[in-house]
């Protein structure tokens, strides 16, 4: 997989030469390169930003800069076959962000991302040259930098042999529309609290029933809407409702 990154501060995702980004990158899963729109400006300042039509606070990102930069990208994706590379604009006003759309992500062979700063950029440019806006969350950055490297960090953990076990991408929280269940590790017993007896037997059916019973749980607790979206089996119904009497005694 090929991602540029249009960004201002390219010095910023510095943190992806480390963790599973980072050995993704050496086992070569993917291959990452910035753009910087300074770089294509045509003006001996090197302007990217202007005040906004109309008044207002702060400054607006320039059409010309953000076009030149998107262009030379397109022109720099891999795999002359491969479908046209999609632009995304990382922005409050996208679509929300969510493991379903890292998944969809994930299958693409180029990803442009455009990380935008100050107020935002020209409306023309979101127009002409923009095909999906995402928001990680409805709150508002310093801009789309880290908001890009949230996003790319979760389409790499799908990437085949991005993990170190296969199966632990199919396990993460939403994965299946639930969260995650508990995990423990060594010693047994910390402060008087004891991992679950279930845990400890050996009986791998008993643990799947009990970690199913947990994410059900979880997500019934603290994200009732996934449930909404996910089909429960005649079984996760039956555990689910075994969680919620034992947790309203």
């Amino acid at each position: 997989m090929n991602i540029q990154v249009i960004t201002l501060f390219p010095e910023m995702f510095v943190a992806l030469n480390s963790s599973i980004p980072g050995r993704a990158q050496k086992k070569g899963l993917i291959h990452l390169s910035y753009l910087n729109p300074r770089n294509f400006t045509k003006d001996k300042h090197r302007t990217v930003d202007d005040r906004p039509y109309g008044g207002g606070p702060g400054m607006v990102m320039k059409f010309q800069p953000l076009q030149t930069a998107i262009q030379c990208a397109k022109k720099h994706c891999l795999q002359s076959d491969a479908p046209p590379p999609l632009i995304s604009y990382l922005s409050p006003q996208g679509k929300h962000f969510d493991q379903a759309a890292a998944q969809q992500l994930s299958q693409r062979k180029n990803l442009i991302l455009l990380s935008g700063r100050y107020e935002g950029i020209d409306q023309r440019l979101i127009d002409q040259e923009i095909d999906e806006e995402w928001s990680i969350g409805n709150f508002i950055l310093s801009g789309g930098e880290l908001a890009a490297m949230c996003l790319i960090d979760a389409v790499v953990r799908l990437l085949e042999g991005a993990l170190g076990h296969p199966k632990s991408a199919m396990q993460d929280s939403f994965s299946r529309s639930l969260l995650d269940y508990p995990h423990y590790t060594r010693p047994a017993e910390i402060d008087n609290q004891a991992v679950p007896n279930v845990l400890l037997g050996g009986d791998h059916v008993a643990i799947s029933h009990w970690r199913l019973k947990q994410a059900l749980g979880r997500t019934w607790q603290r994200h009732p809407d996934l449930l909404k979206k996910h089909i429960l089996s005649t079984q996760e119904q039956v555990l689910l409702a075994e969680f919620i009497l034992e947790h309203s005694e």
